[in-house]
């Protein structure tokens, strides 16, 4: 075994303290730093602590269809409605002449 002064055995500790709590605080702001990037990418606004609860009771599969649904729910709000009338871009509309 390697023999260490009580300095050097001292600033070792220290160092591995800080290291553990860099590691809990990382942990600890994923919910934050998810809803975050939600928030800049799509527009959505969602509670950390909401995600959390859901990765609590679901895991990552329940946040994943949670993130899914939102963005399902956003795009419905925000688009116009899709039919199977809706002509496809380019297309003349059902029974109409191209111009």
């Amino acid at each position: 075994m390697i023999d260490l002064s009580p300095e050097a055995t001292t600033l070792l500790l220290a160092t591995v303290g800080v290291l553990v709590v860099l590691l809990v605080v990382s942990f600890q702001s994923r919910a934050r730093m998810f809803t975050q990037y939600l928030h800049h990418m799509t527009g959505i606004r969602l509670s950390h602590r909401e995600v959390a609860r859901v990765y609590r009771d679901r895991g990552q599969g329940g946040v994943r269809d949670m993130f899914l649904e939102l963005i399902i729910r956003e795009d419905l709000r925000d688009g116009p409605r899709i039919t199977p009338d809706t002509p496809v871009d380019g297309e003349p509309p059902a029974g109409g002449e191209a111009q």
